[in-house]
């Protein structure tokens, strides 16, 4: 938002024209999904802790200390991360992007299913939460939907193909099977954060780690010499999701202090 407002703005204040520099929007994204994340906290872990009087239930087959440590902690933190790289991702990326609203809908989608989880664990006072079949069925239409835009947004000749980093010219063609085929990527790195979870840091650390690599590959991918260079396919629209990674980040290291 803030980033169209200021592009409009440039032919007049042409020192606005800094903002066009995708790093340059990556490191403010960053800083304030980092400030939002870093000054609510305390407030949102207030307000939370009010809100649930018991906390959030503990697994009995995790590790024994958390019996007695953890108990109490409120749940529904993820709402933190959400509020800090949102904020951060819609005031400084192109929203004229689909690759942007793809990668929102994702994290949204399946922030608002992790919601519901939680609450659901709250009122059962259940580590058990939402039966695993429903939210398996809502992870896949949420990643069934991001999958159409990502599709679309690369048009025909990368849409249904699968690239092999760093083989010069190896794209496999998928076809339709592109569908199912990225749909099990989403929900499985989904999932496989779930069973990272669990003891502090251990999945935001790691979180803001692959998204710093994944933000770069999608910066270099955005770049017609350094794609070319590293023998990865040229999508011009994917430098823009640095912003997102970098908003990412941000909310990540707020999180996790």
């Amino acid at each position: 938002m803030l980033y169209h407002l200021l592009i409009s703005m440039s032919d007049e204040y042409t020192f606005l024209n800094v903002v066009n520099y995708l790093t340059v929007r990556t490191g403010i994204s960053l800083f304030t999904a980092f400030l939002i994340s870093f000054l609510l906290g305390p407030k949102i872990i207030f307000m939370l802790k009010n809100k649930q009087t018991v906390g959030q239930p503990i697994r009995e087959d995790g590790p024994e200390s958390h019996l007695l440590t953890k108990q109490g902690t409120p749940t529904m933190g993820g709402v933190l991360i959400l509020l800090g790289f949102s904020t951060g991702t819609l005031l400084w990326a192109d929203l004229y992007n689909p690759y942007i609203w793809a990668c929102l809908l994702v994290t949204t989608g399946f922030g608002f299913v992790g919601f519901l989880d939680d609450y659901a664990k709250i009122i059962h006072s259940s580590s058990a939460g939402m039966s695993g079949r429903l939210k398996l069925l809502l992870e896949l239409v949420i990643s069934f939907s991001a999958v159409l835009i990502i599709i679309n947004a690369a048009g025909p000749d990368y849409g249904d193909k699968l690239a092999l980093p760093f083989l010069k010219n190896v794209l496999l063609d998928l076809g339709w099977l592109m569908i199912p085929f990225g749909i099990f990527v989403i929900v499985g790195s989904s999932n496989s954060v779930n069973l990272t979870d669990g003891l502090d840091g251990l999945a935001i650390l790691p979180s803001v780690l692959i998204a710093g690599a994944l933000g770069l590959i999608a910066y270099s991918m955005g770049n017609q010499i350094i794609a070319d260079y590293l023998y990865l396919p040229h999508l011009e629209l994917s430098g823009e999701l640095i912003v997102f990674c970098g908003a990412l980040i941000g909310s990540g290291i707020g999180f996790l202090w």
